[in-house]
């Protein structure tokens, strides 16, 4: 419960690496909130970072993660926010190419952050620490700064959002700021501000997991039949505000409740959850709902990534229970070197066709997008029902790629524009590895195996949870379409590892896909390994909607923390917000409370 005669207040500190948290994670900007006083302030997100320095991308296109070190908050006269922080190289050393500046991001809100750029403070040398705080008299942000050598300085600024008119350096005073003594464990407090009750609220509520508080359902209904009853819903209320209606089991004798009157009916709400892991050694997950039955395919890591295999089944659970059928509709093919990887295989339906969209590689290692459709009147698993593969072309009609690799294709079309999005690779394994990026490009959606517009870079790994452990990923986007809003959630960090991850790029409805400008990254994972408890690495997702309506996410995870296991598809359900946002760890108890299951109603039959 609230306390209202506390201020609300918020820690901004960073992490020390320690155990599976690495040097990328680490570096980062963290929050911790309290409304019952400094020493009671609490991890918020985890306890995982919320802002991430981003990397820097060389003249060869070559990327250099980067971090940070003491972050300072601060708030504007708006009553927006802003914070600053020390760029450092991934290792926490000095950045010699951010020598004498410091990172600035704003926010109204604290949810959502803009980063603002590097703001210039010096020439010649580095920047230890900084505070800024707005001076009212003169109408100027004082930004107070200490070296590496211990001297101090000042310098002004009006506007925040015009970087360049910051003044000169000055040699100033020590100044101060004390670091609150928190129960936090291994981290390096930055400092403590006081928020607004409302804005406390919502950041709290934003950052910290929401989790099924109530349950409810008609005091009383009038029914002709007992058996109405089984359509009568349970509607589950979140922490938040939001809901979801679940499936009641009433336990009711038909024969006694056939006669008019009023009875009072017990029942149990039900949440279909599906046990991690349901399938081993199977990545990149998809569940197909088709003319009445359900399909599942997946890289198959039991088989070396060698073919598509396909399964079929009235009910989800069935696709995972034993004596499953699985039947491959695409083996290799030496003559039209179809050999090797074959990757993320996606169902879309495109136009009013059915295509499997897939990356396979040849003799030589380089897997490439492909596409093959169904033939009208197919049988999915049927293999001779499927058109031969074609490996997807510019609109030039030269390929996607003939100096890199390309992968994990998937489809969308909102608002009359169809799309196809990409991971695209270059020089990987070489000193000008590019890392995974994701492309956007148009189609027409009668021959989407064919760009009509140039490929447009979306996202790449610049933030310290994309580019860890070696890798360098942004890959496996997978659209999610509401009515506001087209959502693509990617992969980055270790694909094969516990730091994988899941990303989220957004935009609204209406707008311009082609203008990265118009889209939205966020800037720290919105499903990791901190999110799902036994869950390790959650990556390369899709969406389907189930036959009850429930948008479902699919995606692979690992069963234990470490840099390289086996590959397990897992399944939950995909929440929505009050403000009706998709929210993807909502699971578990979190989603339906074992202890909130219990309902009640009384129902007159007429």
């Amino acid at each position: 419960m609230k306390n209202y005669q506390t201020p609300d207040k918020l820690l901004v500190y960073t992490r020390k690496p320690k155990d599976d948290y690495t040097e990328s994670l680490a570096n980062s900007v963290h929050f911790a909130y309290s409304n019952y006083g400094e020493e009671d302030l609490m991890p918020l997100n985890r306890n995982y970072g919320i802002l991430f320095a981003e990397a820097i991308v060389d003249e060869q296109n070559v990327i250099h993660e980067m971090g940070l070190k003491n972050p300072y908050i601060f708030q504007l006269p708006s009553g927006s926010f802003g914070i600053i922080a020390v760029r450092i190289t991934k290792e926490g050393k000095e950045d010699k190419e951010s020598k004498g500046q410091i990172l600035l991001w704003t926010s109204k809100d604290l949810i959502r952050f803009q980063y603002e750029g590097l703001v210039k403070l010096h020439e010649d040398v580095y920047v230890d620490n900084a505070i800024c705080s707005y001076n009212q008299a003169t109408m100027q942000y004082e930004i107070r700064w200490q070296d590496s050598d211990g001297q101090y300085y000042k310098n002004t600024i009006k506007d925040l959002y015009k970087l360049s008119s910051i003044s000169r350096a000055e040699h100033a005073e020590k100044y101060d700021y004390e670091r609150p003594k928190s129960i936090i464990q291994d981290i390096v407090p930055g400092n403590v501000i006081t928020l607004d009750p409302v804005i406390g609220e919502e950041v709290y509520s934003h950052w910290t997991p929401l989790y099924h508080k109530a349950t409810k359902v008609s005091k009383h209904i009038k029914l002709k039949s007992i058996e109405e009853l089984d359509n009568l819903y349970a509607t589950a209320l979140y922490s938040d505000g939001s809901t979801d209606n679940k499936r009641v089991v009433w336990a009711y004798d038909k024969a006694e409740c056939e006669l008019p009157g009023t009875y009072t009916i017990k029942g149990k709400v039900v949440n279909p959850e599906y046990k991690f892991p349901l399938a081993r050694g199977y990545a990149d997950p998809v569940i197909l709902p088709w003319k009445g039955k359900y399909y599942y395919m997946a890289t198959n890591d039991n088989k070396n990534d060698i073919g598509i295999y396909v399964r079929e089944a009235d009910t989800i659970r069935d696709l995972f229970a034993p004596g499953y059928k699985e039947t491959i509709i695409l083996d290799v093919q030496e003559d039209k070197n179809f050999i090797q990887t074959f990757w993320a295989p996606e169902f879309h339906i495109i136009g009013d066709e059915l295509y499997i969209l897939f990356a396979v590689g040849g003799r030589v290692w380089g897997p490439q997008c492909h596409m093959m459709r169904l033939k009208k009147g197919g049988n999915i698993l049927e293999p001779t029902d499927w058109m031969e593969p074609i490996r997807v072309k510019k609109r030039d009609g030269s390929y996607l790629a003939e100096d890199g690799i390309t992968l994990d294709m998937t489809y969308f079309k909102v608002d009359g524009t169809a799309c196809l999005l990409w991971s695209y690779r270059k020089g990987i394994g070489t000193p000008l590895d590019t890392g995974s990026m994701i492309y956007i490009a148009t189609v027409d959606e009668q021959d989407p195996t064919v760009l009509t517009s140039e490929p447009v870079l979306l996202s790449r790994p610049l933030y310290g949870w994309e580019n860890i452990q070696g890798t360098i990923n942004n890959e496996g986007p997978y659209p999610l379409i509401t009515d506001d809003a087209v959502y693509i959630t990617y992969s980055g960090g270790a694909a094969g590892g516990y730091t994988y991850a899941l990303g989220l790029l957004s935009i609204p409805r209406g707008s311009d896909f082609l203008d990265p400008r118009a889209w939205t990254k966020s800037s720290t994972p919105v499903l990791s390994y901190y999110m799902h408890e036994g869950v390790y690495g959650p990556g390369h997702n899709s969406f389907f909607r189930d036959y009850n309506g429930k948008t479902m996410i699919m995606y692979h995870g690992e069963e234990e923390l470490v840099t390289s296991g086996t590959r397990c598809s897992a399944m939950h359900r995909v929440h929505f917000n009050k403000k009706g946002i998709p929210v993807f760890d909502v699971i578990g108890k979190r989603d339906i409370n074992p202890e909130l299951t219990d309902v009640e109603i009384e129902v007159t039959i007429s």
